[in-house]
């Protein structure tokens, strides 16, 4: 136990998510783990009249109670294989409840992002055991004779060692013949020794070394302004193209100089082989990487190098930010503007909020990356609440800017043209087929069509649970999938309402196009990229690496295919629909638009050809659209945050919405009405209980409250009194109701 001295009682909270047991409990500490537990060891107690034994988290200790000691209860025992929670990510998690008001063992939970220890296996690791002069003089001698030519190489490789890692065993039978013997008599005479050391399990192999780039001017000032100033918050706002990583990675050399740490995130959708190559080969093992795709062991293994020391850099998704680094400097956000930043499961964080937090409280700083910067940020950087600091032009040696064309589809119509392909962007696909360059084709709806109906009756054919249509899927046999509970069921023949034989599909999803493709382009060679065709843990590595190394011509995808990845040779990109995002009736859909519009044109001509990006729209003249083909990002801040200030949305105000879900939509309904009367107030304005966006989702009903406040400090209000009725009322014992600040998404 930390602090030299012995305490009888342990702080705990109950891994129990109910808000009436959100408090800390004491219970006694038996003389046998008085040595053992610390602040953060998870524990299994006897809780409630019968004693179940349950988890719990140690945040504290006391030596004295307010409790009759001879009624306390003792710890039982450590929970088993469980990971410790270190004390900087308790006060975060502490916090984080504060915030986002979940139970404290909700966010314990939340920022454990490695749940158990898994045992892992050990390696033989060899290393000189003479001063290397030595060393060197005996490899001389052995190198003379023939019959000890096996000792002298593994002394050279020895040599070879001049950071004292130690060679493995396996290093040893691929460079020498038969080196047992020799690594035997050389361990007999005390030249070398051996150690066992833990054999971690590594996520990816086969990335060596690069050189580092020379910084232009522009990057230079970025990295010595965000250096030498003091403010806690930097935004790095870069056209795409501009050299963003090269900041990031100059800023991290700097970090680690200083002696302490650094966490990259990237979107899940951008942690590409690529992106995690590039800090290898600068910083080489002292880089890790965490992502949804690694198994339990690979998590935990590099969990346990971060919390150790043995590791500098942790990349990775909103999980990396609860890396338990000791000496955190910074903490670097790539893709501020990416929604996959918020949390949609409780505590609904936002990992830069969490980041802010965190660094405030360990004496770091945060560095936010973006072509694209959210509207949020941007104005906070205006208005001098970040540092803006801003890379202009893409870097030397590369091309200029992509041009960019707009493509009106009603006049594609008017001339007869019903292909989802304008006739523009054929001729282009067939110039670049011929020139034997690279094509994207970006359009944001997987499947085959969007959904399927009937041309007798209307009848769409919609998922029972879930009360949205059902997208056809041809390449998995010729299903319809819901794509949010993930009930199936086959292409039925006839309609099921009319008996209609006239029943198809509407709409186009990415598995139609590439159909499409092989129809119009015979010789085409072509790739898939959604989530659909990348379910298996290396599928999406190996479709990007299979097209950057030149074996496709046109990759065909979702918004997965528009966010980090770097490909020469790609010189024209297609945005087949700009409108599927553009209406979606989420007040985030023109900055999304525009967002998506410009990273997909920053796709192309990133080698030393020049690029062209075509957008087809059935809305030319949209602000978004407009902004995205000039690739003005101040122009559309300036039209967008306008149109937030007239509505009161972020950043011109705060907002949270409130849901509630039941399996019965009449109780849901009722339960809204009263948390919506409980929640007014002067300085709010409360939109109305209504139908979420989905009103239905695995057989469970949700209505929905939108709450806009001018301050934080208001919504919170709101919330507390929501919760009080909900802790008080037994009509809610049964509900799923969530308070989500700030969503990024709609309900």
């Amino acid at each position: 136990m930390e602090g030299g001295y012995r305490v009888k009682y342990a702080d705990i909270i109950i891994d129990i998510s109910l808000e009436a047991l959100d408090r800390v409990f004491q219970y006694l500490i038996p003389e046998e783990l008085q040595t053992i537990v610390r602040v953060g060891s998870q524990v299994m107690v006897p809780f409630g009249n019968g004693n179940r034994l349950v988890k719990g988290y140690i945040v504290g200790f006391s030596e004295e109670t307010d409790y009759d000691v001879c009624k306390m209860k003792s710890i039982q025992e450590l929970a088993k294989n469980s990971m410790t929670v270190e004390s900087q990510m308790i006060s975060l998690a502490d916090w984080m409840s504060r915030m986002y008001g979940c139970t404290r063992a909700q966010a314990l939970k939340t920022v454990l992002n490695v749940k158990r220890r898994i045992k892992g296996g050990t390696k033989r690791v060899y290393r000189l055991a003479v001063p290397p002069e030595a060393a060197e003089i005996e490899m001389k001698k052995l190198a003379l004779q023939p019959r000890f030519a096996s000792r002298a190489a593994i002394l050279a490789l020895m040599l070879d060692d001049t950071e004292h890692k130690g060679i493995s065993e396996a290093v040893f039978k691929k460079k020498v013949p038969s080196p047992e013997n020799a690594l035997r008599t050389l361990m007999k005479h005390g030249w070398i020794e051996v150690q066992e050391e833990s054999d971690y399990r590594v996520p990816f192999s086969g990335i060596s070394g690069g050189r580092k780039v020379e910084l232009n001017s522009a990057q230079i000032k970025a990295v010595e302004d965000i250096w030498n100033d003091e403010r806690q918050i930097h935004l790095l706002y870069g056209v795409t193209g501009s050299g963003k990583t090269e900041v990031y990675m100059s800023l991290i050399e700097r970090v680690i100089q200083s002696g302490k740490q650094a966490i990259v995130l990237i979107p899940e959708i951008s942690l590409t082989y690529q992106n995690i190559a590039r800090f290898r080969q600068r910083f080489g093992q002292r880089v890790s990487v965490m992502n949804s795709k690694m198994s339990d062991g690979e998590r935990y293994d590099q969990y346990i190098q971060a919390e150790n020391g043995e590791i500098d850099i942790m990349i990775g998704p909103r999980s990396a930010l609860f890396t338990p680094f000791p000496r955190l400097g910074m903490i670097i956000i790539d893709e501020e503007q990416d929604g996959a930043y918020k949390s949609d499961t409780t505590p609904k964080y936002h990992a830069l909020d969490v980041a802010i937090q965190r660094t405030a409280m360990e004496g770091g700083r945060v560095v936010l990356g973006s072509a694209t910067p959210s509207v949020v940020s941007y104005d906070r950087a205006v208005k001098g609440i970040y540092s803006l600091h801003k890379l202009p032009e893409r870097v030397a040696g590369g091309t200029e800017m992509a041009s960019v064309e707009v493509i009106d589809l009603r006049e594609e119509l008017k001339e007869k043209n019903y292909s989802i392909f304008s006739r523009r962007l054929q001729e282009e696909m067939q110039q670049r087929l011929e020139r034997k360059e690279q094509i994207l084709l970006f359009l944001n709806r997987r499947g085959y069509a969007g959904f399927i109906s009937c041309r007798s009756c209307g009848h769409v054919i919609r998922c029972p649970h879930c009360d949205v249509s059902m997208t056809l899927h041809k390449s998995q046999g010729n299903i319809l999938k819901c794509h949010y509970c993930g009930n199936t069921v086959a292409m039925p023949k006839t309609c099921p309402e009319c008996g209609s034989k006239y029943i198809g599909a509407f709409g186009m999803g990415t598995e139609k196009v590439v159909e499409m493709l092989k129809s119009r382009f015979p010789q085409a060679r072509i790739l898939r990229a959604d989530r659909d065709s990348m379910g298996k843990k290396n599928s999406a590595l190996d479709i990007f690496q299979a097209f950057a190394k030149g074996e496709a011509d046109i990759l065909v995808g979702t918004q997965m295919i528009v966010k980090g990845h770097d490909f020469p040779n790609v010189t024209l990109v297609g945005i087949l629909a700009a409108d599927l995002s553009m209406f979606s009736g989420d007040y985030l859909a023109g900055e999304r638009t525009f967002q998506l519009l410009t990273q997909a044109a920053g796709r192309t001509g990133r080698g030393e050809k020049k690029g062209l990006a075509i957008i087809q729209t059935y809305k030319p003249d949209h602000y978004a659209v407009l902004c995205a083909a000039e690739q003005n990002y101040e122009a559309f801040y300036k039209q967008e945050i306008l149109y937030r200030k007239l509505m009161h949305y972020p950043p011109a105000g705060y907002m949270m919405a409130v849901v509630v879900e039941h399996e019965q939509e009449s109780s849901a309904g009722e339960a809204a009405g009263i948390l919506a009367e409980a929640m007014k107030k002067e300085a709010v304005i409360l939109l109305p209980p209504a139908d979420g966006f989905r009103a239905k989702e695995k057989d469970v009903y949700r209505k929905v409250i939108y709450i806009k406040s001018p301050g934080l400090d208001e919504l919170l209000e709101c919330r507390s009194a929501g919760q009080k009725v909900i802790r008080e009322m037994e009509l809610f014992k049964q509900m799923n109701i969530q308070f989500d600040i700030n969503p990024v998404n709609l309900y």
